[in-house]
């Protein structure tokens, strides 16, 4: 059934390929791509493939023998065959990685296989993460594990079913080989299995693509391979503008400068409206570097990314990024800060005059238009756009905040509250909004101070001692974050459930109450009362999801996985294909599924129990401790 892939790999022909045979790391100049091939595993299996996101490719899986149609798809999805037609490449880039500029990246796990023709004629470049070593692999091995690929698949299609644009992901095929991996870089290695997700996309050329041309950086020394190498910047922006924005390159095809400025407008445009797609659904990518944003403006690479739980705006999901760089409230900011550096690199061919301007006009702008917009439709405020809407959102965002309030399902329940509700049922209303704030435990949780008391009084200690030494260390604002916890954490230690419940529904009432306001002057707006509120709700349950990708449902998919059985995998799969809808049958799916796999181990039975808790649920306490690299 693979047979139906029809390759054109336009990529390869219009941008320059190393010539190289050597194998293994080093530096790749003068080329965007370098020729590579897949390492085989041991023993391939399919854990899971997204039907939809395969039918982009033209493929239709068997359904007379599955099992063959999966076997097929390990094959050739693992990287042990090729598919005919295929080019196997790793592209070439660089990037800032957490603001500094890190020289010669690279697809060090990813190879590009080929482009391939849908039933539509539309182009879709095809990848295997995972596949072993490239020019770019530097000191790794090329490979990626089950626990990543699950989540990489997982959220892959996730997000495209949020009608939030992004790469897709085809299959995520596993095996016996394994690799050795310091989850927590804590000296705590262990063997894990060999995975390759199939992803999907238009391109994966990022703005780190163009940063290879970077002379050597003021603050890294680093530079990229190709420096000098203007007449590459050329055709790299010719192949973009003409591939991926054809309107712009016909609109401005006797003009270089205003057809590159309309290209980086455009991509400014659609980086901002990709960026409050992400805040309006809780979404945090944890690593924004300028190599993991995408020229055509999607959301790429998923590595330590999470949907936010508890409101938290400067919730931070990496657990890498001790700084908080790319914290949910700052993601906004970074990405303007990454386009900046687009702009950077595609100077002389823009000068940067033109492109900071059009970041300052346009991002900005461009963001709260679209922000202001989502929000509008997640609060059911469809006929009307009034100056006071953003404060209203403004303070529903803080009531969430003081109260803890799960993001999702707080937004979710927003549709069941009516302008004229009884007061029986507004208490009702309000028993089921508060009951997805956090506990006194989970806060207990939540605000559990992370430094030895020693440590921070000794650091405290040195602020007062010697400021210059402690401005240096760059604790700042980590010591100001621990401080606040012990004193949460202290406040706590007094708080009562009934205490804190009492204030959590006196918060929610006086917020309740302005939104009534708000509610009441669409209806007078309108007039009709009861049609305005079946649109109001059907809007509003079109863009507040159900079921969103929790680490805690992606890590019980990645326990029952990494005993064998993939069936939790397949499951969440279905579930996040149909966010927004109440999924009826679910259960019944899971069941059947739980049947099949009786023979599973005994610890995937316990980790089935572990999992009862419903999709749609806050995370259970166990959930704190998921963190993610």
């Amino acid at each position: 059934w693979l047979g139906a892939l029809r390759f054109d790999n336009l990529a390869l022909r219009s941008l320059p390929v190393d010539a190289s045979e050597e194998g293994g790391p080093r530096t790749v100049p003068g080329a965007c791509f370098a020729r590579v091939r897949p390492s085989p595993l041991q023993n391939p299996r399919l854990v899971a493939m997204s039907l939809p996101a395969l039918a982009l490719l033209g493929l239709q899986a068997p359904a007379a023998d599955p099992a063959a149609a999966e076997a097929e798809a390990a094959l050739f999805f693992s990287g042990n065959r090729v598919p005919a037609g295929a080019e196997p490449a790793a592209h070439c880039y660089c990037g800032h990685q957490f603001g500094s500029f890190a020289g010669q990246l690279g697809d060090g796990a990813a190879m590009y296989l080929g482009e391939v023709l849908g039933p539509g004629g539309e182009r879709w470049e095809i990848q295997l993460k995972g596949a072993g070593i490239t020019p770019f692999s530097r000191q790794a091995d090329g490979r990626k594990v089950l626990r990543s690929s699950i989540r990489e698949f997982l959220c892959s299609e996730a997000m495209f079913h949020l009608g939030i644009p992004t790469t897709r992901a085809g299959t995520c095929v596993t095996s016996d080989s394994k690799v050795i991996r310091d989850i927590f870089y804590d000296g705590n290695p262990k063997n894990e299995r060999c995975t390759v997700v199939l992803r999907i996309a238009s391109t994966f050329i990022r703005f780190g693509s163009f940063e290879i041309f970077k002379p050597p950086d003021e603050y890294t020394g680093r530079k990229g391979p190709s420096v000098d190498r203007n007449d590459i910047r050329i055709q790299m922006l010719d192949y973009v503008i003409s591939t991926f924005y054809p309107e712009i390159q016909e609109a401005y095809s006797d003009n270089t400068i205003q057809r590159n400025a309309a290209f980086f407008k455009e991509i400014t445009k659609r980086t901002a409206r990709l960026v409050a797609e992400w805040q309006c659904v809780g979404f945090c990518h944890g690593v924004l570097n300028t190599d993991n944003m995408s020229i055509v403006g999607l959301t790429i690479d998923y590595g330590p990314f999470g949907f936010m739980d508890r409101y938290d705006p400067e919730h931070v999901c990496n657990g890498s990024d001790n700084t908080g760089r790319y914290a949910y409230n700052k993601q906004p900011e970074v990405c303007k800060w990454n386009l900046g550096k687009l702009a950077e690199a595609l100077v002389p061919e823009l000068p940067l005059e033109i492109s900071q301007l059009i970041l300052e006009e346009e991002y900005d702008a461009e963001f709260e238009k679209h922000y202001s917009q989502k929000m509008r439709k997640k609060l059911g405020l469809i006929h009307l756009e009034l100056e006071e809407d953003s404060k209203l959102v403004s303070e529903l965002l803080e009531t969430m905040h003081v109260t803890a309030g799960d993001f999702t399902n707080i937004f979710y329940l927003l549709s069941s509250f009516s302008v004229d509700i009884d007061p029986s049922k507004f208490e009702d209303f309000l028993e089921e909004l508060t009951s997805q704030c956090a506990s006194v435990e989970e806060l207990k949780v939540a605000f559990k101070p992370q430094m030895d008391p020693r440590q921070l009084s000794m650091m405290l200690m040195l602020a007062q001692s010697n400021p210059q030494l402690f401005a240096l260390i760059g604790a700042k604002a980590n010591i100001n974050k621990e401080l606040e916890r012990v004193e949460q954490f202290s406040k706590l230690q007094q708080l009562t459930a009934d205490d804190l419940l009492s204030r959590n529904k006196r918060h929610w009432k006086e917020w309740l109450e302005k939104y009534r306001v708000r509610l009441q002057k669409e209806i007078e707006s309108v007039g009709n009362g009861d049609a305005w509120n079946t649109d109001r709700v059907k809007v509003m349950n079109s863009n507040n999801p159900k079921y969103i990708l929790r680490n805690y449902i992606a890590q019980n998919a990645i326990e029952a996985a990494e005993n064998g059985d993939f069936s939790e995998v397949r499951n969440v799969l279905k579930l996040l294909e149909h966010p927004f809808q109440e999924t009826e049958g679910f259960q019944e799916v899971k069941e059947d599924a739980e049947e099949e796999g009786a023979t599973a181990t005994a610890a995937v039975c316990a980790q089935e129990t572990r999992s009862r808790q419903s999709y749609c649920s806050k995370p259970p306490l166990w959930a704190a401790e998921l963190c993610v690299t």
